[in-house]
């Protein structure tokens, strides 16, 4: 087992090094080849290492070097798969080969297609080592890792200077978050000797609820998985992210990297639960988060913007649950958005696709019948996403929202409504795209075609786990044994939240409340956009009052315009004028001097001899009197 936990991420970085050094003399069909095949055989080891432990097998710890050896620690370069690294590897390798297939067809015509999947494979063996690692600066190599994978592939089209500033944004935004990640680290070595997740979390016990010490170092870890998972207020840079091509935003921004904060908080479960304070400043920028971004998604009209603001909703989801104490529930609902938001935006790429490139869902609509396997794939991932039995995103939102019920009725309410919102501008992204009459050009319309197997088999498979990925953890309520609960059981132990103690009837009763509130809004979405075929109004319209801030997005991105961008630009102006202006004269004035002295000193050379020996004498008669005198 150690030499196949080894093997997980060492062949994507393989594939990486060969493409990368060899991408313009390879032929595609060999890095299509090497890029997919990799990642497939690392997922078929994974799948290996998860059966292992569902059998009842150890964690596997792997050390492949001493990497900072010293007298009060030794750091090494190690890896764990334990159950809960074993289930993100499960869906990194998986989810990722499928959207490394999806690639080949997306990504064909391109002129970088070999640079294209060297940087996806490097991304992959980033995330793997970001979620295999043993200690927080192995976690840290993998965290820095995809973020600057993130950072090239939504610049992957560099050519197009909005998309390299998109890039610049998202790394920006991402090193904020780094810092308070790093400051963590260091508290916790200075306290630890140790970044060992083992070594910090058994001495956890010498804490009491509560404590200072731990509710600081929380706190900064979770400002890391602010910035990575896209939190209020460092989530901005997501939408913008839509930049990159298609198969980055499903696989980098929906599925695997923006979910490395969740992992991160509940590989710290053990500090975590003793910080109560972090975990209702984790649940009120959850609940913020998952509200302000639905709110936003509503009046989106980019097919792939509605898309990202439902995913940074998704993870405000997430966070909740973790706030909650739901560590069980914030990793089920991971699992099943990365299958239904994988699905949701490789099938809007497959519409692109059809399209030519279009994005405005208001030049769209009438495509179910020209593109019928993307509509039934795009339509089973919007049930999902809406939280509809039996569908995987039910069953995941579900136990979050439970557990949340039973600690703060408030938050409940509020991730209800959430809830109820999604289904709303997801079913009206549906029926704007694949409802109703045909709004393109004549062009567009006579080139509508269905996108090859390549892309479409990915999109039928995720559809699959999209419907049935929800049965990994059926509650007791339907009969089900908690399967996933009891499988992280040996991480998360006794700090994982117990399942709430609630009636069959009162959480049937919450079930249905969040079930007919979507079901409300879905009719409400097919009343006004299919029925009364609404179509959003153009950029032109003038808007007001509420729908006016929703629709520029709560002028956020003008309010850090304001109040930092520009002074921060106003400082770095002011300072090249100090530095041109001041500083550079100066320097400038001391080298004049110098200069001038020179001149004047070189007029000493004369040389006449006897001048040379009546100098000399002199200098030795003044050095005698001199010495004389002190």
């Amino acid at each position: 087992m150690k030499t196949l936990t080894a093997l997980v991420p060492l062949l994507p970085f393989i594939s990486f090094l060969v493409i990368g050094l060899f991408f313009k003399r390879i032929p595609k069909l060999l890095t299509s080849v090497l890029a997919c095949g990799t990642v497939l055989i690392s997922f078929i080891f994974s799948i290996i290492l998860f059966v292992d432990l569902k059998n009842g097998g150890t964690a596997t710890n792997v050390t492949l070097f001493d990497w900072l050896p010293s007298a009060n620690a030794n750091i090494g370069f190690s890896l764990v798969v334990d159950q809960l690294s074993s289930l993100m590897l499960l869906v990194v390798t998986g989810v990722g080969f499928l959207i490394h297939v999806y690639s080949i067809g997306y990504m064909h015509d391109d002129e970088g297609f070999n640079r294209f999947f060297s940087y996806l494979n490097l991304f992959v063996f980033s995330m793997l080592i970001l979620v295999m690692g043993s200690n927080y600066l192995m976690m840290f190599i993998g965290w820095e890792g995809v973020g600057l994978c993130s950072y090239l592939l939504i610049g992957f089209w560099f050519k197009n200077q909005d998309y390299n500033n998109a890039a610049k944004k998202a790394f920006i935004m991402n090193r904020i978050g780094d810092l308070g990640f790093l400051l963590g680290m260091f508290m916790l070595y200075i306290q630890f000797k140790s970044l060992d997740f083992n070594t910090i979390f058994s001495q956890t016990g010498q804490f009491q609820t509560g404590d200072t010490f731990i509710t600081i170092a929380t706190l900064l870890l979770f400002v890391g998985a602010i910035g990575k998972s896209a939190q209020i207020p460092l989530f901005t840079w997501l939408p913008d992210a839509m930049a990159g091509p298609t198969p980055v935003s499903a696989l980098i921004h929906a599925a695997t990297m923006v979910t490395a904060g969740i992992y991160m908080v509940a590989r710290s479960h053990a500090l975590y639960i003793l910080a109560p304070t972090t975990l209702l400043i984790i649940s009120l920028i959850g609940i913020a988060t998952a509200i302000v971004a639905a709110t936003i998604a509503i009046y989106q009209n980019d097919i792939k913007k509605v898309l990202a603001y439902s995913t940074v909703s998704q993870l405000g989801y997430m966070f909740i649950g973790l706030g909650a104490g739901a560590f069980t529930g914030a990793m089920f609902h991971l699992t099943t958005h990365a299958f239904f938001k994988a699905l949701l935006f490789l099938a809007a790429g497959s519409v692109i696709h059809a399209l030519g490139g279009e994005q405005d869902i208001r030049k769209m609509g009438g495509l179910k019948k020209k593109i019928p396997i993307t509509w039934l794939v795009f339509l089973m991932g919007t049930i999902a996403i809406s939280g509809i039995p039996p569908f995987s995103g039910f069953f995941s939102k579900d136990e979050i929202l439970l557990h949340v019920y039973v600690q703060n009725k408030i938050i409940w309410a509020l991730g209800i409504l959430g809830s109820m919102m999604t289904a709303f501008y997801m079913f009206r992204l549906l029926f704007l795209t694949f409802f109703g009459s045909f709004r393109g050009t004549e062009d567009q319309k006579h080139h509508l075609h269905e996108s090859p197997a390549v892309m479409t088999v990915p999109l039928i498979i995720l559809a699959i786990l999209s419907v049935i990925g929800g049965f990994i953890n059926i509650p007791a309520v339907f009969g089900g044994a908690s399967s996933l609960n009891n499988f992280l059981s040996p991480v998360f132990g006794t700090t994982q939240t117990s399942a709430p103690e609630v009636s069959h009837g009162t959480e049937l009763g919450l079930m249905a409340i969040a079930v007919v509130g979507a079901l409300a809004l879905i009719a409400f979405a097919w009343a006004r956009f299919v029925k009364a075929n609404r179509i959003p109004a153009g950029e032109e319209t003038q808007r007001y009052g509420l729908e006016n801030i929703l629709y520029h997005k709560y002028y956020i991105d003008e309010i850090y315009n304001l109040l930092i961008e520009k002074p921060i630009l106003f400082l770095s102006s002011l300072l090249h004028k100090i530095d041109v202006f001041v500083i550079d004269r100066i320097v400038n004035e001391f080298g004049s001097v110098t200069v001038w002295l020179g001149a004047r000193a070189r007029l000493v050379q004369t040389g006449n001899i006897g001048f040379y020996l009546v100098a000399m004498v002199l200098s030795i008669v003044a050095f005698l009197v001199f010495g004389l005198m002190i």
